[in-house]
């Protein structure tokens, strides 16, 4: 019976001890934008006839569902951050430097005390289309 419980031990402590395997983040999100431009590219060679897709906010639209934008922002109501509309609302077309410098640099302030997460991996371009997106919301 001693040799049962000290096996048993002995077995519990290694399986204890051993290192697992660490799961990833749920909420880290990486969103390679070049690879999504390019494959925007990609598809609009291959389908020339989609012309709703030249216009700017289209695209903004397309880059912004495919980054972690929504899980802080909507387009009509407050999340953690301002909806799109209220955005929309707030700035007018002289903004867009400003607002893509916004995207990828982060800020703080001017909603509140929540900080709005950086994203230094958006290039400037596709924070420009993500802004024209959300100032095509102006009612």
């Amino acid at each position: 019976m001693k040799k049962l419980i000290l096996t048993a031990l002995v077995l519990f402590s290694a399986f204890s001890c051993s290192s697992k395997e660490e799961e990833p983040d749920p909420f880290e999100t990486v969103v390679d934008y070049d690879q999504m431009t390019r494959e925007y590219e990609e598809f609009k060679e291959a389908n020339p006839e989609e012309k709703p897709k030249e216009n700017p906010a289209v695209r903004g639209l397309a880059l912004i569902e495919s980054s972690d934008c929504l899980s802080c922002h909507t387009t009509n109501s407050k999340l953690i951050g301002p909806s799109y509309e209220d955005v929309a609302h707030k700035y007018t077309e002289s903004d867009i430097d400003y607002l893509a410098d916004k995207i990828i640099d982060g800020g703080k302030g001017v909603w509140g005390d929540i900080p709005m997460t950086a994203h230094p991996g958006v290039n400037k371009e596709n924070a420009r289309q993500m802004v024209k997106y959300i100032l095509s919301l102006k009612k």
